[in-house]
Order: structure tokens, then sequence, then C-alpha cells
């Protein structure tokens, strides 16, 4: 993964990491998931349940009127006793004789009661019924072990042994899941965030000017693309046109401001066929290349846009055409004349193409689309190409030996700097001018994590039209 070698605070944008950090909300949520299950998972696997039976004892003098001992001292001490009987081995030989069994499966454990004659005796084995039966035969035995210890002394049930029905060893991991739900959405947090800005990508205006290898011609707003739920869930979609009543201000602004320089530098120079390239899909070269097209025409001048992006093509869905008249392969293939392939749309004439083309290189680089050129060049004051990206296609290329001048879009955090550099210096070197570049959509770039980096995630372009522009 590209990753900055140096970091300068001025070309980390906040809002773009607090905006990965939403889009990829969902890494957070199954990392908290699986450290919840993870943990009760393994706390169950290793935890076995114990049952807990247990009874209450009075220790109270043999044949005497009295219930207890005359002496507070001298009970607790013959309790203390009675306790270890239940604890030995000897009474625990006695009770598996009489379960019928070869051990005693269980734990034995007898507590006195401070400052009482009171014994508490407790049983824990593994099943309930065992902890109750084993408790049960202790009681019957004792006096068979300590009768010749204690003959003025007898044990008095106070309690009876009682059936447990939930496990005394309950799983208390509420907390620890918690906690290791809490850490490891943190530490997918923190490494979003870290990613987010190790990232060598356009995310602030101050780092594309210190690190695009060219002049900066505009900054285009994020324009949010549907603005009502009626659009969203529409079957006929609409490209973000500045034709539209509903582009906000802002964005048409900018992209009046971007013609006007397009057409002050081209005019100067006699130039009139522009290209507009990107380095990865979904940076919007599209739309950008529609609006300026679009915004040169209200300026008066005669301007065709033509889909040359043969791989993906977008234009088409920017002006909702259908199935409406023949496409820019029908030309050049030969089965249509350029009259049958222009179109009229929102003040501007179009070329379209709506079905994906193999092998589009051969198309782009063959005499019948120079000669269409050639023939656009005299009667249109401009001709904007938008291309297919040129990280992954050669048509660009191609389209570059035809082209007198191009430009760049570059969308806030979605494409490696040096890829989009790289991108520039093949543009120079084709013998292009390449007037700058168009930030697109600043606000808080889309997350790599969910779309890709600039030089991957391209392969579904080859394989079928695309929704975004």
């Amino acid at each position: 993964m590209n990753s900055r070698e140096e970091i300068n605070l001025d070309e980390i944008s906040i809002y773009g990491i607090l905006r990965n950090l939403a889009l990829n909300f969902w890494l957070v949520l199954l990392a908290a998931a699986g450290a919840w299950f993870l943990v009760t998972g393994v706390k169950e696997m290793s935890w076995t349940p114990r049952y807990t039976s247990s009874a209450v004892m009075a220790v109270n003098s043999r044949g005497t009127g009295n219930d207890a001992y005359s002496s507070l001292s001298l009970t607790s001490q013959m309790a203390g006793i009675f306790s270890e009987v239940f604890s030995s081995n000897v009474l625990k030989d006695r009770i598996a004789q009489s379960l019928g069994q070869e051990e005693v499966e269980a734990e034995i454990s007898a507590a006195v009661v401070t400052e009482t004659n009171l014994i508490t005796l407790s049983v824990t084995a593994g099943d309930p019924r065992q902890a109750y039966m084993v408790l049960q035969a202790a009681i019957d035995n004792y006096d068979t072990v300590s009768d010749y210890l204690f003959s003025n002394a007898v044990l008095r049930m106070v309690q009876e042994p009682d059936i447990p029905f939930a496990p005394s060893n309950p799983l208390r991991i509420d907390r620890i899941r918690t906690l290791a739900a809490a850490g490891a959405g943190a530490a997918v947090c923190a490494c979003i965030a870290l990613l987010s800005v190790m990232r060598f990508t356009v995310q602030t205006r101050t780092g594309a000017r210190r690190n695009l290898d060219g002049r900066i011609l505009e900054t285009l707003p994020f324009e949010k693309k549907y603005k009502t739920l009626r659009e969203r869930f529409s079957r006929r979609k609409k490209g973000i046109l500045i034709t539209s009543p509903l582009v906000g201000m802002g964005f048409a602004e900018s992209v009046e401001k971007l013609a006007a320089q397009l057409e002050h530098h081209m005019t100067r120079r006699g130039q009139k066929v522009l290209l507009v390239s990107s380095v990865a899909e979904n940076e919007g070269k599209s739309s950008v290349a529609a609006n300026l097209a679009l915004a040169l025409a209200e300026r008066g001048r005669r301007v065709i846009l033509m889909d040359a992006d043969m791989k993906k093509p977008a234009i088409w869905r920017l002006f909702d055409c259908r199935d409406e008249g023949a496409e820019l392969l029908d030309y050049l293939e030969g089965k249509a004349k350029l009259e049958e392939i222009l179109q009229e749309r929102e003040d501007l004439t179009v070329v379209l193409q709506r079905d994906s083309v193999k092998n589009s290189s051969r198309h782009m680089d063959s005499p019948a689309f120079k000669e269409l050129l050639g023939k656009l060049r005299t009667d249109w004051d401009y001709v904007i190409l938008d291309s297919s990206p040129m990280a992954f296609t050669s048509d660009a290329e191609f389209l570059l030996k035809e082209a007198d001048a191009a430009v760049l879009v570059v969308r806030q955090d979605w494409s490696d700097v040096r890829a989009v550099n790289e991108a520039a210096d093949a543009i120079r070197q084709s013998g292009a001018d390449l007037v700058g570049f168009v930030l697109n959509a600043f606000r808080g770039g889309r997350s790599a994590f969910r779309h890709g980096y600039g030089y991957y995630g391209y392969g579904k372009y080859r394989q079928k039209q695309g929704e975004e522009v």
C-alpha cells in the first residue's frame, strides 16, 4: 500500500478521517462483534459448570437438656473437628461405598459459622444430582466416623440439603466481553485513521499545491448526486449537470471559472481538442467533461462532447440518453454517417457510446477516428473528449496523440499522488499540453478501504458499464 514518506499536518484532512471512519464503521462493528463472540466462545469452551448442594447442622450435646454445649468456645472447637471429619478421606470412602462408586467425584467442604455451633456442609460436583446425593450420603455416614471421637456430641439438622438448580460458578463475562469489544473497535478506528493519514493522496488544497506536479486550475466542491429519495430510487437517473436547477451555486460557479480559464488558455494557443481524463475510475472525469462542455456552450461557443471512453462509457447516463441514435462505434466501423451520430442535448452536441467495447484501443488508433476528429475541428470551436482513466488502459495514450490539450481530474483522497504525477508526465511526453489539474468532489473523499486505491479495483471497469462518473 502506498503511504507518505513525510507527513505534514496541513496535508491531512480531519474531515476526511472522520468520513472514512463513518464509511467504514461496519468494520468497527465487525471487529467489536468478532471480539465479543471470540471471548464468549473461549470462555464457554473453558468453563465447566459446577453445582453445589448445602446443608446447615448444629453441634448439640448428647443426652442432656441443653441443645448446645454450655461453653461457646468448646462448641466452636467441636464444630471445627466435625468439619474435619466431613473433609476426611475415611468419610469419602464410606460415601463411595454407599453410592456404589469407586470414588467420590465431588468436593466436600465444611465450614464453621463464626461464634456459633453451626456447621455449613457443602458438596460441589459437575452434576446437581451427584452433588445432592453425595451430601445426603455424607450426612448419613458421618456418625460412623465420628462416634469414636465424640460420644457426648451429636449433629442436629438445621437446614435440609437443597437440590441446586443453577451452577454455583456462573459464567460472568459481560465485563470482559464489553472491554474486548470496545478495545477491538478502538483498534480498528485507530487503524483506519492511521491509514487515512499515511495514504499519499490529495486530501487538502495545500497538499495538492505542494505535491502535484502542475497547475491547479480549479477546485470543484462535492455535489450530492441525488437530492431526494425519489431521485435515488428512480430508474431513470441523470447526472450532476450545471443546467439542472437543483445543482448548488458553488458547484456551478466553480465550473464556470474552470471553463473561463480553459477557454482563455486554449484560445491564446489556437487549441480546439481538449482531453479530460483521470488516473483511476470514479474520480468524476465524465461529470467534469460534461459540465465543462455545457459551460463553454453557455458562453456562446460551438462545443461537441464526445464519449471516447469506450471501456466504460458514461456520458449517455449523464444526459439520460437511452437507445437513441447511432453510436461512436457505428461510425468507426462504417455503419453510420457523421450526422447520424451527432445528437443535441442541453444546447450541446454530443457523440455517445453506450456499450463497452473490448478492443477499444484499436478504434482509438484507427484512421476513421483521426478523420472524425479532423472534421470536428473544422466545424466546432471546441471538442471535449471524455477519455478512459490513464492507469488502466492505453486508450488515453492514443487520444493524446490527437488532442491539443489535456486536464487531469483528481478526486479528493482517491488516487496516489505519485500515480497522478506519473500520468501528468505521460501527457507531457505525448506532446499534448497539460493545462493543469481539476480537484474534484472536495469535501471528504470516500475511503480507499471501500473503493480501492488508485491502481486497484479497475478489473470491473473492463467487465461492465459504470454507475459513477
